[in-house]
């Protein structure tokens, strides 16, 4: 019987563990199931294929927008006079206005789409048209800024003549936009906000400013830009072609194969490098220049002047100061130029200008706005010495008042020993606010009887012409 009864406990035991183990197993299948479906979700909600449009229609798309004829041709020469105007007046809106409209972006993405599915008659269409709009901006603008009376580089302007790689960046993730939008049935507005972000336009027209005016290092700097957006918007787009497996040519010859994608590769490194040291340079400037402001609002307050001016020259290193007010000691001088190394800006240059010498120095100082600046700072200084004598003149005025009466009550009540007369404020638990009144405080030897008090306190009140004194007798 106990033989019996131990069997039976662990047959009943080794059930439970199978029991056991069978839920586990199957938890994790209803866990893996869940994960499954999960992750299809997932995979469905990042899919392109189902909301991709057929190869024929994006293809035709892609054809059209290469092509500047007839409304193409005017949209884009439209589109440049509202971009030299925007650049011209500084205006932000005219110019994504103008990017808003701009047709640029079709040709590049022609390029691209043709590369990626080795279509050599697309890719000559694309170019020609790509080389064509180029030319007709360029000179669009430039004919626009020689006939313009405004030739001043604003910051709409001077912001497309220094490219970095997060202009890269930029037309690299616009590409990525523009084509998959173009790919999808539905586009929405994509596309218009791609044109704006890699900003075509503008840089183009910046381009042609510089050579209306003749300074090249604008139109460079411009061109630069332009060819980046146009080089990463096309590589975005032979990324995007690749991914969405659009039907791609063989060529016949393999080396010319080989080949093609050499140089594609040639173009996009040799865009890319410039602008990664360009990047760099803009990091350690924007770097400098917080270093600098940091340093001129800790160190560079001095109590006796006021400064006027300051300029951060990030590229040649140099801090300039103008200061208006008392001359600066160069011992003053000499100390802000110590405490340079505490900021991280050893080797930089600090040049102090002071004084009205700065006008015979800078001439470029010498305009209203800072010359305002300065009479206004002189002003402000006037009006706080004026303030600071009436308050010496006060104190002064006081005090030939104390020992003028001290003399006059001497005479009237001769065992007078000390006095002490002088305005206060007098605060009470009464009133809210303070009573400016005086403060009487007379030592008598022997003491003066009450009467005489009386008629004291009344002469002092006509004498000072205060109704209100406060009379202390010693």
């Amino acid at each position: 019987m106990i033989r019996e009864s131990v069997e039976g406990d662990m047959e009943e035991k080794a059930l439970d563990n199978i029991g056991s183990k069978l839920g586990i197993w199957s938890n994790l299948v209803l866990n893996n199931s869940t994960w499954h479906i999960m992750k299809n979700k997932i995979i469905d909600t990042l899919r392109l294929k189902n909301e991709q449009e057929s190869f024929t229609i994006v293809r035709k798309s892609i054809e059209d927008g290469a092509v500047f004829s007839g409304t193409n041709l005017w949209v884009l020469f439209f589109a440049i006079l509202i971009a030299s105007l925007g650049l011209n007046v500084n205006s932000t809106a005219v110019v994504i206005g103008a990017m808003l409209i701009s047709p640029l972006m079709g040709p590049i993405i022609a390029i691209g789409a043709s590369v990626a599915i080795k279509d050599l008659n697309l890719l000559r269409k694309a170019v020609r048209n790509y080389l064509f709009a180029a030319a007709v901006g360029l000179t669009a603008s430039t004919i626009y800024f020689l006939l313009s009376p405004i030739n001043e580089a604003y910051t709409e302007i001077l912001a497309r003549t220094q490219p970095t790689v997060y202009d890269v960046l930029i037309a690299f993730f616009g590409g990525f936009a523009g084509i998959i939008a173009l790919s999808s049935k539905q586009k929405g507005n994509v596309l218009p906000g791609a044109a704006i972000a890699t900003a075509l336009m503008p840089p183009l027209c910046t381009a042609g400013f510089g050579l209306a005016t003749g300074q090249f290092t604008y139109f460079f700097g411009a061109l630069y830009l332009y060819l980046i957006n146009t080089v990463f918007i096309a590589a975005a787009t032979i990324l995007t072609a690749y991914f969405l497996k659009f039907p791609v040519k063989k060529y016949e010859d393999p080396d010319f194969e080989h080949k093609a994608k050499n140089i594609v590769w040639a173009v996009i490194i040799l865009t890319l490098l410039p602008s990664i040291y360009l990047g760099y340079d803009l990091v350690q400037q924007n770097e400098f220049k917080a270093k600098s402001k940091k340093y001129i609002e800790t160190e560079c307050i001095l109590p006796n002047d006021y400064l006027l001016k300051k300029e951060i020259d990030a590229k040649n290193k140099t801090i300039t100061l103008t200061y208006g007010g008392q001359v600066i000691a160069d011992s003053t001088i000499n100390s802000l130029k110590d405490k340079l190394k505490y900021y991280g800006l050893e080797g930089v240059t600090v040049v102090i200008k002071q004084g009205f010498s700065i006008l015979e120095q800078d001439t470029k100082f010498i305009n209203n706005a800072e010359i305002n600046q300065l009479g206004l700072a002189l002003k402000q200084t006037e009006a706080q010495r004026l303030i600071l004598n009436a308050k010496l003149d006060s104190i002064n005025n006081q005090q030939l008042i104390s020992q003028q009466l001290f003399k006059e009550m001497k005479v009237q009540y001769p065992g007078l020993k000390e006095a002490v007369i002088q305005p206060v404020a007098l605060e009470t638990d009464t009133t809210s606010s303070q009573q400016a009144i005086y403060l009487v405080f007379l030592d008598f030897n022997p003491s003066l009887p009450m009467s005489e008090q009386t008629k004291l306190e009344k002469w002092l009140k006509v004498r000072l012409n205060k109704p209100e004194i406060k009379l202390v007798f010693q």
